[in-house]
């Protein structure tokens, strides 16, 4: 019996101000992911959806192969990490989304990425 793949996904972002021109309307962000593998069988990512949202309500969508050029194998107990940017209109926003997963049997599944929120540290209250 195989176990269903576990897989927890955990997001922080940060604003690039150095990067950003808020007069141009241009708003960097940069996001760190961990990918952990909580369950018993190696899995692989082998794609990613995106829905970012500005914060006029403009949304766009992203779709790829892997994420930063990789489709990472993870190990039980292992974690993948990579860090990614994105450019908004607006000091605030939101990204959510899912990974495509592939099991050791290849049967794909997706995981889930939660809603979190880009924002310049000024623009929170």
């Amino acid at each position: 019996m195989n176990d269903s793949p576990r897989v927890c996904v955990q997001v922080q972002s940060v604003y690039i101000a150095t990067h950003s021109s808020p007069e141009d309307e241009r708003y960097v962000f940069a996001y760190t992911i961990t990918v952990r593998n909580l369950g018993r069988n190696t899995v692989q990512l082998i794609g990613r959806y995106w829905l970012i949202t500005n914060g006029n309500g403009e949304a766009s969508e992203v779709e790829g192969e892997g994420v930063v050029g990789e489709q990472p194998y993870i190990e039980p107990g292992d974690e993948f990490q990579y860090t990614s940017g994105a450019v908004l209109e607006t000091p605030l926003g939101t990204m959510q989304g899912h990974y495509v997963m592939v099991d050791n049997e290849g049967e794909s599944f997706q995981v889930e990425i939660p809603v979190f929120r880009l924002a310049v540290p000024s623009h929170v209250h």
